[in-house]
């Protein structure tokens, strides 16, 4: 998989993980995503593709590197026009 295949694989699992915000945004917290079972078997580097999406503004989290443990809390944002361009995308 390239990287923008995993970012759209990404925004995927976002929203099956994660709560839908009334903005249409998704939120998340790290440590479920990363212990996802089935997240764990899709991405080779998940710490990877959550940058690659930071860097293209896809979603949000504070901080630049998440790391398992110390970051489990803290909440990654799906921003509503990527949600919206994933749902699109898939119809």
């Amino acid at each position: 998989m390239n990287v923008d295949e995993e970012v759209e694989r990404l925004k995927e699992e976002i929203k099956r993980l994660g709560k839908p915000q009334s903005d249409g945004s998704y939120t998340v917290i790290f440590g479920v995503l990363f212990n996802d079972d089935r997240c764990a078997n899709i991405f080779e580097a998940l710490v990877g593709t959550l940058r690659a999406a930071k860097k293209r503004k896809i979603l949000t989290y504070d901080g630049e590197l998440l790391l398992q443990g110390v970051h489990d809390n803290v909440e990654i944002k799906l921003k509503a026009e990527a949600a919206a361009s994933g749902a699109a995308a898939s119809s």
